[in-house]
């Protein structure tokens, strides 16, 4: 999760400098602006619902008795739904070409306050209690039920925005939890294919260097550490 986060931090990072400059008549700089949104409000929707409908009630189930661990999952959702409603305004700054820009940054403050916070109260609390509750085999489950779900499509789409600016040595590791056929697709395809579009910037491109051959490292914990910093 916490490269997840990370991600969702840079986009955030890159929303913030389009709401600083955001009316714009060059098309080209909005079309980069709006395929940067899409993707990052779609990775966002997907991993909150599947943490609301699936990763949560695995969590409950060992959590009987239980209150206040109980009462933090409920937190969680219950911040997922404050976020929504501000995606949905940024949207709505976003798709007005005319008067838009002049609601932008306050919707965008609102939304960065408001998911900055919860990545936070999410990496000190929820993360903790999730190496308590779930064994190694329950998380790989998890990871692979959503797998199943997004399928080969969503993982074209997620992986090169997961590691977008990320060190060779960090996409080694999340490339390393894949089968070797997919890291040969995504090295030749998808990672290709995502860096011929521009993403919040015109012009901006993103290319892959892949990490020097290493030896292999043992990089998962008992908990299953190096899977839920990748995903």
């Amino acid at each position: 999760m916490v490269a997840f986060h990370s991600a969702l931090r840079r986009d955030l990072a890159h929303l913030a400098r389009t709401a600083s400059r955001h009316r714009s008549d060059d098309p080209a700089r909005r079309r980069a602006v709006l395929t940067g949104w899409e993707l990052f409000k779609t990775q966002l929707h997907i991993h909150h619902t599947g943490k609301d409908t699936d990763l949560w009630p695995r969590m409950r189930a060992h959590l009987s008795g239980r209150p206040d661990d109980l009462a933090l999952l409920q937190a969680m959702e219950d911040e997922h739904g404050r976020i929504d409603p501000l995606v949905d305004s940024v949207d709505g700054a976003l798709a007005d070409p005319d008067h838009g820009h002049e609601r932008l940054a306050d919707t965008v403050d609102a939304l960065t306050a408001e998911l900055s916070g919860h990545l936070a109260h999410e990496e000190r609390d929820t993360l903790p209690l999730l190496e308590r509750s779930l064994s190694q085999a329950e998380w790989q489950g998890f990871v692979t039920d959503q797998r199943r779900k997004s399928g080969i499509r969503g993982a074209a789409q997620f992986l090169p925005w997961l590691l977008d600016g990320t060190s060779a040595e960090q996409t080694q590791v999340v490339l390393a939890e894949l089968p070797a056929p997919l890291r040969v697709v995504y090295r030749r395809i998808w990672q290709p294919r995502y860096a011929r579009h521009d993403h919040w910037s015109h012009q901006h491109r993103h290319e892959y260097r892949p990490a020097r051959p290493r030896a292999e490292k043992n990089l998962g914990g008992p908990a299953g550490d190096s899977i839920r910093e990748a995903l």
